[in-house]
């Protein structure tokens, strides 16, 4: 009952905020090319959620780690929706790039087309990686940064699989930093049967980036490697200390 009742009030906060998102795209266009105003009110959005059930605890390790003033790749771990929002404790402005079948579900669908996110059609390869460096330089340009899940699809395990080169491609080309972020406890906030578990804690931590120069000097495939290897055991430490 509990769960039904927060679901119906996400429906209606949600609502605001896509009214209220377009209405600041629309008047802030003309000099926020970046959006980071609607950027901002997604912050808003997640931090509510987030801090209303008064048992779910959310940790931020490594903030040190990211310069405002710079854009990035961001390269994550990806093991449910709730990954996303979670994202939304960088204080970085950045655009996702998403697989298309994402604009049919509610309100995601809606904030990514708000939010100018890259969605790629995954069943045409060459077409989406092209996709992504040309739109991922462009919001690059602009100021912003890109998240991408360097999986490419979820984790059903809760580990961190094979990595795809589309992230560290897009980063050698924009000539920007990698940076690495892990996250845990996002696939226990909802379970099978959709209802919340109400004692949830969520462990966002930020690796040192990649410097765009180490980027630029290093085969793709052991850079893949290299930032693969250093999420994996930067997630088993968080799993010790639960």
């Amino acid at each position: 009952m509990i769960s039904a009742l927060y679901y119906l009030f996400l429906v209606l906060l949600c609502t605001f905020f896509m009214i209220l998102s377009a209405v600041a795209l629309v008047l802030c266009a003309p000099f926020d090319p970046s959006r980071r105003v609607v950027h901002g009110l997604s912050r808003i959005l997640v931090r509510i959620f987030f801090a209303i059930p008064p048992f779910w605890r959310q940790r931020v390790i490594g903030l040190e780690h990211v310069d405002r003033r710079k854009s990035y790749v961001i390269v994550l771990n990806h093991n449910t929706v709730i990954d996303i929002p979670t994202l939304y404790y960088l204080p970085l402005n950045f655009r996702w790039v998403s697989k298309r079948e994402v604009y049919k579900v509610p309100f995601f669908g809606q904030f990514l087309f708000l939010h100018g996110d890259i969605c790629i059609n995954r069943g045409r390869a060459t077409a989406a990686m092209e996709q992504i460096l040309r739109e991922g330089r462009m919001w690059i340009a602009r100021g912003a940064s890109v998240a991408i899940f360097p999986e490419g699809t979820r984790s059903k395990d809760g580990e961190i699989h094979r990595f795809k080169a589309g992230a560290f491609t897009l980063a050698r080309e924009a000539g920007v930093d990698i940076l690495p972020v892990v996250l845990d406890g996002t696939n226990r906030l909802i379970g099978k049967n959709l209802l919340f578990n109400w004692r949830n804690r969520i462990t966002i931590r930020v690796l040192p980036p990649v410097p765009a120069a180490e980027v630029a000097e290093t085969d793709p495939h052991l850079l893949m490697e290299r930032v693969h290897d250093a999420m994996s055991t930067a997630l088993t430490e968080i799993r010790d200390k639960r």
